[in-house]
């Protein structure tokens, strides 16, 4: 009995390494609408394709399965929510560098930094100059590094706000939310023009609550990479940081009057098991909510 027990477990294993092992190489295309009054004529039908953990990984030779994938859905703009590299130990750069290369000669690419980015920048010692050769390379590309800065997009007298928020090493670390001091986002962004629709690129979903009440109307986020494995009905087990079913692990969210999508990821690094958890490429479309006139 025991003989067969084992056998059975063993079998069982060897079903989730291989499921494990597809997965990670297998993405599925994830559609969403997003409305709001705030989108202008000009950005109505306006679509992001966003993108986040790819962590060096790649679908197909120079990922041209990704790439394809991207240009049936024909987007008006690309954005990044951070950690397309590895820093757990020095990686190369082809890999995110080649992806991003090629979606730059298409689309407007904005980019905002992950954990993995900074600490590739911060722990000099280990990385050395690799993250300055790297963000050199992202602007001769014609990438928008958004490193706590904001962009306005123009179409005639409608405008699109971007912004990339660079969380610091604190609002990561422990396995609970760390407390955001007040006036955080401010300091970090200023103040959100409330006239624009505002698209924020925060890589941590943690802080939804404190973005969305400094002017966030979208959030783009990743950093959990879905729960890593996912049960039905309970969702996401574990993020990258030893959090066990998070609260936000991976969909669309919408509250405090703003809509967060959080993206699974396209790749893993430490723990490379994805189970009931392929990667994600999301595309969002922005759609123009017209307000009802009231009788008076």
């Amino acid at each position: 009995m025991l003989w067969i027990l084992i056998g059975v477990m063993a079998a069982v294993t060897a079903v989730c390494l291989l499921d494990s092992w597809y997965e990670r190489y297998h993405f599925r295309v994830i559609r969403e609408t997003v409305a709001s009054p705030k989108i202008g004529p000009a950005f109505d039908g306006y679509k992001v394709v966003m993108l986040s953990d790819l962590h060096n990984n790649s679908f197909g030779e120079e990922n041209e399965r990704l790439l394809s994938a991207i240009d049936r859905l024909k987007p008006d703009a690309v954005m990044i929510a951070g950690d397309m590299i590895v820093a757990k130990g020095v990686h190369s750069l082809k890999v995110p560098l080649h992806l991003i290369g090629e979606l730059a000669k298409k689309y407007p690419v904005y980019y905002a930094n992950g954990n993995h980015e900074t600490r590739m920048r911060e722990e000099r010692e280990i990385y050395g100059s690799q993250y300055e050769e790297y963000t050199a390379e992202l602007k001769k590309l014609g990438v928008h590094l958004l490193i706590d800065e904001s962009v306005t997009v123009c179409r005639g007298e409608d405008r699109l706000g971007i912004s990339g928020l660079e969380l610091d090493k604190y609002l990561y670390k422990g396995l609970g939310k760390a407390v955001m001091e007040d006036g955080y986002m401010d300091k970090k962004l200023g103040a959100a023009d409330e006239r624009d629709f505002h698209i924020l690129l925060a890589h941590s979903p943690l802080y939804f609550e404190e973005y969305a009440a400094w002017g966030a109307d979208l959030v783009f986020a990743g950093h959990f990479h879905g729960g890593t494995i996912r049960i039905p009905f309970l969702g996401g087990v574990m993020t990258p940081n030893y959090m066990f079913f998070p609260q936000y692990d991976a969909g669309t969210y919408r509250q405090f009057g703003s809509v967060m999508v959080l993206s699974s990821g396209l790749g893993t690094h430490s723990i490379n098991i994805r189970l009931n958890n392929r990667p994600q490429l999301i595309c969002v479309e922005l759609k123009r909510e017209r307000r009802e006139r009231t009788k008076g």
